[in-house]
């Protein structure tokens, strides 16, 4: 029963039932697993091509209190959609303040709602928290969904090892506007269910048998469940609730929330107190604590996060060109990230770090309202995989050099030069490329960082050794970049040892063997001291990132030149154009 709070509380007794708790057998949510996403118009098979999407689950009625499983969709029911984005989770306690009047919603067999005036402080804590049950498969390969030939050998490869798998789709297939959005993909797992605790021994079995690394496919059992105490600024017990409170103000004015953890596992891991707009979801999460849920506009979504992604002082059209790909980035990670999570991204760099109305600026704003609903489409009529990154280094690449799978027509490596490229090195001589001073979009920009388009860094035998034990070839005596993409950027790196021979693949994977290096655009090279002793090697490239997709840095070139954010679109995305989406 709730308490009599102070005289400016109104406090309503709905007697209407809450939306039913589904039993534990039927709440089965894999952490990684198709979540088919409901929109206005479901693309048909015959107008893809492809197979069909799952049918997407019901939205739940207007007045419904959204519950846990009801945050693993986008809202479309007004109009532009509302993006269930985790503040932070993990937390016992969390405090918040609305910056407007308020309604607090209860989770229950009975709804109860409260509401309180602008500026009061409310606690909400978890007692009686209980975990979910996890089970575990290993995730032996991800692949595209349009690559089928390559799905068919991976399992024929696994199949040879005398492994049974299975193929599980991960993504969505949805439509809007007469738009296709598919971003779905396949998992090749193995066919044994597995405890967490017995996961990674079988996991480690794996990479001394076959000299592979693989990760985890996780599903839910048994769903977590918590009572949540909700307190007001004299710690007086308001209610208790389900699972869930929603909080929302009455004239959308927002949430200011206190102690907001970010940049975790990072140098700068903090707290601090952050603002945000839209609407709250104190829920628990999948460790029996709490997790902070805002729920929010896509649109106000980017007006937050924006300003994390690119200076907010550079060229206004740069600025819509990253609102429009980061537009395409949040709609093209549905249904991937999270699933075991009350939400569908997180606010850190896992996802898109994002930081509320106390990360906005006008710049970004108004760039965001200028492409409002817009995004990147190919020939076809597909939502673009809107990539970027930092410093191309004067030349992009392919993505299928950097993530392996089928040629991305969108995603095609091409010269970043602001005029005729007719005379001009090219990656294909890496080491004389590195050398020229090229008019490059990403070194011509007033924010340019020539530690960032052009490197050095060096690595003495000792510290190669360290870093590479875990390959089990002894002491390195060398080392070999190749398999290179039309920017330069290498896919293999064969290191030679005492004890063998191996190769490390992947972009990314080399530039984490050695601390994240800067790009994987570089030349590798000797270095001995006077008697001809090898003493170490230096790393020699360009480029601050993956470099498929837009370069920011180029893009801000570009519009420095007096390119427009259509035009400079075009030109990272091979001929891509700008079209709405709502």
């Amino acid at each position: 029963m709730l308490k009599a709070g102070p005289p400016l509380l109104a406090l309503l007794l709905v007697t209407c039932a809450a939306p039913p708790r589904p039993a534990p057998s039927a709440a089965r949510e894999p952490l990684r697993s198709e979540v088919p996403t409901p929109a206005p118009s479901v693309a048909s098979p015959a107008a893809t091509g492809e197979p069909p999407a799952p049918r997407p689950e019901a939205t739940p009625p207007p007045d419904a209190l959204p519950t846990p499983g009801s945050l693993k969709r986008l809202d479309f029911r007004g109009g532009d959609p509302q993006v269930p984005i985790g503040l932070m989770q993990g937390r016992h306690e969390v405090r918040f303040s609305p910056k407007g009047r308020m309604r607090l919603r209860f989770g229950g067999e009975v709804e109860r709602m409260l509401e309180a005036p602008a500026g009061s402080l409310w606690t909400v804590r978890e007692t009686d928290g209980t975990p979910a049950v996890l089970s575990a498969r290993i995730q032996l390969a991800e692949l595209p969904f349009r690559d089928k030939a390559g799905l068919s050998e991976a399992q024929s490869q696994w199949q040879a090892r005398g492994l049974a798998v299975r193929v599980h789709v991960l993504g969505a297939l949805y439509g809007i506007a007469g738009k296709v959005i598919d971003n779905r993909r396949y998992l090749l797992l193995l066919d044994e269910e597995l405890t967490p605790k017995q996961a990674p021994e079988r996991q480690a079995e794996l990479l001394r048998q076959f000299g592979v690394r693989t990760t985890l496919f996780e599903e839910v059992r048994t769903p977590s469940r918590a009572i949540l105490e909700v307190r007001d600024d004299t710690g007086n017990v308001m209610g208790l609730a389900q699972d869930t409170v929603y909080a929302e103000t009455l004239d959308d004015a927002g949430f200011d929330v206190r102690q907001v953890e970010h940049d975790v596992g990072y140098d700068n891991h903090g707290f601090e107190d952050r603002s945000f707009r839209g609407t709250l979801q104190i829920v628990v999460d999948r460790h029996g604590t709490l997790a902070v849920v805002n729920l929010v506009k896509l649109e106000e979504l980017l007006k937050g996060l924006v300003p994390s992604e690119i200076y907010a002082r550079a060229h206004p059209e740069a600025l819509k060109a990253q609102a429009v790909t980061a537009r395409g980035e949040v709609l093209a990670k549905v249904g991937i990230k999270h699933l075991a999570d009350p939400f569908l991204l997180c606010s850190e760099q896992h996802c898109a770090v994002y930081k509320g109305r106390s990360g906005e600026a006008a710049s970004t704003s108004a760039a965001v309202e200028a492409t409002r609903g817009e995004g990147l489409f190919s020939a076809d009529g597909r939502l673009v995989d809107s990539v970027y990154s930092a410093v191309c280094g004067g030349h992009t690449e392919d993505n299928d050099v950097v993530w392996g799978g089928p040629p991305n027509p969108s995603l095609r490596g091409r010269p970043d030069v602001l005029g005729p490229t007719e005379g001009l090195p090219t990656p294909d001589s890496l080491a004389e490329y590195l050398r020229a001073e090229l008019p490059t979009a990403c070194r011509l920009s007033t924010f340019a960082q020539p530690s960032k388009y052009r490197w050095e860094k060096r690595f003495s035998v000792e510290q190669v050794n360290a870093l590479t034990a875990h390959l089990g070839i002894g002491p390195v005596h060398a080392l070999s970049l190749g398999e290179r993409g039309v920017s330069g950027r290498a896919r293999t790196l064969t290191l030679a040892g005492e004890r063998g021979v191996t190769q490390v693949r992947g972009e990314l994977n080399i530039r984490r063997l050695f601390g994240m290096l800067n790009s994987a655009m570089a030349l590798v090279e000797e270095e001995r001291d006077a008697e001809g002793h090898l003493t170490g090697w230096r790393f020699r490239g360009g480029g601050w990132g993956h470099g498929v997709g837009m370069c920011q840095t180029g893009a801000i070139g570009r519009a420095e030149a007096g390119q427009r954010y259509r035009d400079i679109l075009r030109f990272y995305f091979n001929g891509a154009e700008v079209a709405p989406i709502y």
